[in-house]
């Protein structure tokens, strides 16, 4: 399970150096095979190959004629990247997709259980400042009874 905020630099090639505690975590999850892709909050996601495949199988399900589902597999799958950890620990994010996050020097590995998001600076913080703006209507249905 990946959990856990990290802020990290993205080095002059746009390769991203993984955290120790991660990688043998993405190594050990999918031998290595990773894929990479857009996100419609304008961040990326990072997953071991075998977490994705089966909502990559369900996006391509969807009918090409809906709108929403032709925009959404061109979004996700369209952008997906098959990608490795170089014998650095580091991972390589393609300039498009750099391009799409908006991604520059300052990025953050953000843990979402399976997977993680890829923000660029500005974009972690104006996320932080969104969810803390909602003030007392924060929990979402169903996690009302969210007791921490």
């Amino acid at each position: 399970m990946f959990q856990g905020a990290a802020a990290l630099s993205l080095d002059a090639k746009g390769r991203l150096a993984i955290p120790a505690r991660h990688r043998e975590a993405l190594v050990t999850a999918a031998g290595g095979k990773l894929v990479l892709t857009a996100h419609p909050h304008r961040c990326l996601l990072l997953y071991p190959e075998p977490a994705w495949a089966p909502i990559r199988d369900k996006v391509l399900a969807a009918s090409s004629f809906n709108p929403q589902s032709a925009a959404i597999k061109r979004l996700l799958v369209g952008n997906a990247r098959d990608e490795e950890i170089d014998a650095a620990g580091r991972l390589l994010v393609a300039p498009e997709l750099r391009q799409f996050a908006q991604l520059e020097k300052q990025v953050w590995l953000v843990g979402q259980g399976s997977h993680f998001e890829i923000w660029s600076d500005a974009g972690w913080q104006k996320q932080q400042e969104a969810f803390f703006a909602m003030g007392d209507n924060m929990l979402p249905p169903g996690l009302e009874d969210l007791a921490l």
